[in-house]
């Protein structure tokens, strides 16, 4: 019988990066204010697979999927290259999930170059979004109304990849449209859909909007990156959301990630899977293993000989 301690871990969602070599805007440039989990210069240094192996030596993690990082946009293909080159000299990672523009008149040439690589699963394209739940104005170029960008996004059932969205909560309604556009393709939500807001009338609208993507069947939901601006992490009211949406998707939706080392700046990896694992302690061990590893491999098309080699 394999104990919670040493179930496998196939984590779906996390980022390295080389600032010494390579460009991110938000991690090179000045410090953007309102990064959504406050102050992050803990994160602004180098984040390798040796790094990321120190951080999870306490679980057993058999696999992970990295995921686009903010690298220079003028170069969407530099980063999928690096990060798969970096992939053939150490365990990790095992899938990519790329960027590309849905908006551009290149949209589709960069699709295409994506889907040409082996490890490239998916693709993030943050779409143009309110700053906030009573923003009047956000740029519409870009947006999920915007038919270009719906053309693009419609592209990805072509070329085989998935769709990760990446959306604050005040959009999950809006994005149900975008799901039904792509019935083909695995849809992906970011971060639980960020439940930022944590007032009655905060998680009412994350609530509503996350049920409605629920419904749809071809979408998946990474439970991950907790963190709220200028907040501790509260274990008691992330198991509440996190068994919540188990209930909402069911475990073969679901799949828990790290997104370290951002998470980094709330919690160490030890804590947050010993957090995870704590959760659904309770749960069947079918079920545990969809939520820590099996749910991410089908999801993103994952070797599933990965179980059977550590």
């Amino acid at each position: 019988m394999i104990d919670d301690q040493n179930i496998e871990i196939v984590d779906s969602h996390h980022h390295f990066w080389d600032l010494d070599k390579n460009y991110y805007p938000f991690l090179c440039d000045k410090i953007d204010p309102d990064f959504f989990l406050g102050n992050y210069e803990i994160i602004r240094q180098n984040y390798l697979p040796v790094d990321y192996e120190r951080d999870t030596k306490n679980h057993n993690v058999i696999g992970t999927i990295h995921c686009e990082a903010e690298w220079d946009r003028n170069d969407q293909i530099g980063e999928s290259k690096w990060i798969e080159n970096l992939a053939k000299k150490n365990k990790f990672p095992n899938a990519i999930i790329g960027h590309a523009w849905f908006h551009k008149k290149n949209s589709e040439k960069i699709i295409a170059e994506q889907a040409s690589f082996n490890l490239v699963k998916s693709i993030r394209s943050k779409p143009n979004v309110k700053f906030s739940r009573n923003s009047t104005n956000y740029i519409f170029e870009g947006s999920m109304q915007d038919m270009r960008w719906r053309n693009g996004l419609k592209l990805l059932e072509k070329y085989d990849l998935n769709y990760d969205l990446r959306v604050p909560s005040w959009h999950l309604e809006e994005a149900v449209d975008i799901v039904r556009l792509i019935p083909n393709t695995k849809v992906i939500i970011n971060h639980c859909g960020f439940p930022w807001d944590r007032s009655a009338h905060g998680m009412e609208l994350w609530r509503k909007g996350i049920q409605a993507l629920s419904l749809e069947p071809n979408t998946y939901i990474k439970l991950s990156e907790f963190g709220i601006k200028g907040e501790e992490w509260n274990f008691h009211e992330n198991a509440r959301i996190i068994l919540e949406l188990i209930d909402l998707f069911s475990p073969k939706r679901c799949m828990f990630a790290s997104n370290f080392p951002v998470s980094k700046i709330k919690i160490t990896f030890k804590n947050l899977y010993n957090n995870y694992k704590k959760i659904v302690e309770k749960f069947s061990l079918d079920d545990k293993k969809c939520l820590f590893s099996e749910t991410a491999i089908e999801a993103y098309n994952l070797d599933k000989s990965l179980l059977n080699r550590n």
